[in-house]
């Protein structure tokens, strides 16, 4: 662990703020440029493994091929005093698994950072990136409610037809490090069928992920879970989620069709990009809004109050009067 106060090159350690398999994430100073950033530095172990070496240096190849506003951006990738860092930037916020707190969400905030969230992966299946980690730590929302993706650790890069000449050669990482099959990568509950058995995976995988989280921000709990490893992938590869009306009757049935057809076992059965699961998202967010508006635009019932009169210092209830007599106060006066 690096000292708070220390610099590395231009960057001043202000404390630790995460670790992982790669390494470990500072909050630091950027003293030239006067910014808070993320800085992530490779453990010395993986550091001297040129194959791990690689991944590392491939998450900020990935990551800074992206634009999206919902995407953590990358500043710098480089080498000083012995220490591989990425300098990104510093998202404030709450991770989403914290803002969950294993509890369900109301559907318009899920359905906002629902529609984030698949932008941001919009933007890296685009370039042909596969994040391969999409699980709710790795998002973080902001004070304003803002969705961002981090860590792209796990990123896969495959040539796509627009995009090959700019993965070669000066991205060769894209061949040398892509994951063999029978090699698992990515946090368990929040892989798909392909990825939990090993197999290749593509961007639909990241799809089923964003399935996954979607359910438990309407559940509060993750819709495949085992009491062991081999529990779990078996759930993933062949159960069924647990309906969703069973811990949540207030969901849009809309939002559950969403979630059913990105948890697809079969890829080809899911979602085939996260543009399509973006529109369906958008739409059912103009639902959610117009149906809000409506209710708004009710006007309350109007309620009538029991007419009362304060005689010697007591109140009264006074009878409401039909329409066919006018009130006696002097012989219907009673005490309440």
């Amino acid at each position: 662990m690096i000292t708070p106060g220390r610099k590395l090159g231009r960057y001043e350690i202000r404390s630790i703020i995460g670790a992982g398999g790669m390494g470990e994430v500072y909050l630091a100073h950027d003293t030239q440029l006067d910014r808070t950033v993320a800085l992530k530095i490779l453990s010395a172990e993986i550091g001297r493994d040129q194959q791990r070496l690689s991944r590392f240096l491939q998450e900020a190849r990935a990551a800074s091929k992206l634009k999206s506003a919902h995407v953590a951006h990358i500043y710098e990738i480089g080498e000083t005093e012995g220490h591989h860092f990425i300098a990104m930037e510093y998202v404030e916020g709450q991770p989403l698994n914290s803002k969950m707190g294993g509890r369900p969400m109301e559907a318009a905030e899920i359905v906002k950072l629902g529609i984030q969230i698949a932008r941001a992966l919009d933007e890296a299946h685009s370039k042909g990136i596969t994040h391969r980690d999409i699980k709710p730590q790795n998002i973080i929302v902001t004070s304003e409610g803002e969705a961002k993706v981090l860590d792209f650790g796990l990123a896969k890069l495959s040539a796509i037809p627009s995009q090959a000449a700019d993965l070669t050669p000066d991205s060769q990482l894209a061949t040398k490090v892509k994951t063999s099959p029978g090699v698992v990568m990515g946090t368990v509950n929040y892989m798909s069928p392909e990825q939990a058995m090993g197999r290749d995976v593509d961007h639909r995988s990241d799809i089923f992920s964003l399935g996954v989280v979607l359910y438990e921000m309407v559940t509060g709990r993750v819709p495949f879970s085992g009491a062991s490893l081999t529990e779990t992938i078996d759930r993933i590869a062949h159960a069924q989620p647990e309906a969703i009306a069973r811990f949540n009757y207030n969901v849009p049935p809309e939002l559950e069709v969403i979630i059913k057809k990105a948890l697809r076992k079969n890829r080809d059965e899911r979602y085939q990009s996260a543009r399509d699961l973006l529109v369906d998202l958008r739409d059912l967010e103009r639902e959610l809004e117009f149906s809000a508006h409506m209710e708004r635009s009710v006007a309350p019932p109007t309620t009538h109050s029991t007419p009362s009169a304060t005689i010697g210092g007591n109140r009264w209830l006074l009878p409401i009067p039909s329409a066919s007599r006018q009130p006696n106060f002097g012989s219907s006066l009673r005490a309440s």
